[in-house]
């Protein structure tokens, strides 16, 4: 879609409990640059609520989420600054 937002990295989390997709994020946006983005796709329930305290926690920022199809979950987090 065009009205998303640009991403340097993605994670495929589906398929995936919490804590996985969180945890596998903090793995992945360890080597990105800061200020990159990373795009988390996730079919967790609780990742609605896991990753936007993730990123208040880390001081990550929340770019964008929006719901994908069927139970599928999208996330925009840009690593923070260094």
């Amino acid at each position: 879609m065009t009205d998303e937002p640009p991403f340097d990295a993605e994670l495929d989390a589906r398929g995936l409990l919490c804590p996985l997709p969180v945890l596998k994020a903090r793995k992945r946006l360890g080597p990105l640059a800061p200020g990159a983005v990373l795009r988390i796709l996730a079919d967790d329930p609780a990742a609605r609520v896991d990753v936007p305290h993730f990123c208040r926690e880390q001081g990550h920022e929340l770019v964008h989420q929006r719901d994908g199809t069927g139970a599928e979950l999208l996330f925009w987090v840009r690593k923070r600054p260094a």
